[in-house]
């Protein structure tokens, strides 16, 4: 077992199987040494956790938990080009989008459940750049996608 699928067992979370695309893409790629996902909804089994707008039917604190899960869902897709994460060197950039209301501001909160579980997956090699942008409406309804691009050695 290596370091990061250890990690995850202390943490009490297994990767889930790489999420379906919705739509005709790759879940992940490479190209040099980064590895780019494509934006991973909130799925667990197949389904959509939630659907709507944060700031109406969703609260920032569920939203969070969201970004969370796409993060996880960005993470199999990563392991399932890289082999393993423990290749990963370091996460370079998360881009996340959630579908909000119009006066909602507080997408940065929102993505904050994607990069502190980075933080507690990968350690320092976690720290990023990060995009947190509102917008009116994601696929499927889903209220949050994350995307990563990490870089990776051998």
């Amino acid at each position: 077992m290596g370091h990061i699928d250890a990690r995850l067992s202390e943490l009490g979370i297994t990767l889930p199987a790489v999420a379906k695309p919705v739509a005709s893409y790759v879940p992940a790629m490479t190209t040099g040494n980064l590895l780019y996902t494509a934006g991973q909804l909130p799925f667990v089994d197949g389904q959509l956790v939630a659907t709507g707008k944060v700031g109406s039917d969703v609260s920032a604190t569920e939203a969070a938990e969201l970004a969370r899960i796409c993060t996880l869902n960005a993470l199999a897709a990563a392991k399932g080009v890289l082999g393993s994460l423990d290749r990963v060197t370091r996460v370079v950039k998360v881009n996340g989008f959630v579908a909000s209301t119009p006066d909602f501001i507080a997408q940065p909160q929102v993505l904050n459940g994607a990069s502190e579980f980075l933080g507690e997956v990968f350690g320092d090699i976690g720290a990023h750049a990060r995009a947190a942008v509102g917008v009116a409406v994601l696929p499927l309804d889903a209220p949050v996608e994350v995307e990563l691009i990490l870089e990776f050695g051998d």
